[in-house]
């Protein structure tokens, strides 16, 4: 992969963004979701800002990161939760840090203060990215969800809380 370019997230690239975020459940540590959603359950949930793939030198999607708002509560009107999700054959090569920086970019200028995730402690690449990034380690929810899908099933689960912050 030579060249990665980020883009919005629009209805056309839902097939490879679908592909992608299956990807990331038969990893078995990216989600606790058992399936992708729907493409209008996704529209639904994620905010406009900050919808963004990245396509390789022919066009095709790599990577995509979304946000959707931890609460309705005018009070968190700027506090975040994403996901940012890496095709198979694209790891390593850059394409989350690229994802992630256009990601926090739209965020900032949408008036976004926190931006947080939780990620399994096993996802030691999302870990290693977001540390990269400036997110920090919050705290660990311990046994927060037991798992209903894949080589985890029945098994409860942690997640590392982390965060971004504006700098103000």
């Amino acid at each position: 992969m030579t060249e990665v370019a980020v883009r919005p997230l629009t209805v056309d690239h839902w097939p490879a963004v679908e592909a992608i975020f299956r990807e990331g459940i038969q990893a078995g540590n990216a989600t606790f979701e058992s399936e992708p959603p729907s493409w209008n359950a996704f529209d639904t949930g994620k905010l406009r800002m900050g919808r963004i793939v990245a396509v390789d030198e022919v066009g095709s999607v790599v990577g995509w990161i979304a946000a959707s708002p931890v609460s309705t509560r005018e009070v968190y009107r700027g506090v975040v939760e994403h996901s940012v999700y890496v095709a198979n054959r694209a790891q390593g090569r850059g394409v989350g840090s690229l994802l992630l920086e256009a990601f926090l970019r739209a965020a900032h200028e949408a008036g976004v203060w926190t931006v947080q995730a939780s990620i399994f402690p096993e996802n030691s690449a999302s870990l290693a990215l977001h540390d990269s990034a400036g997110f920090r380690r919050i705290g660990t929810r311990e046994r927060i969800a037991l798992m209903t899908y894949g080589p985890s099933r029945g098994r409860w689960r942690d997640t590392i809380l982390i965060e971004h912050r504006r700098a103000e």
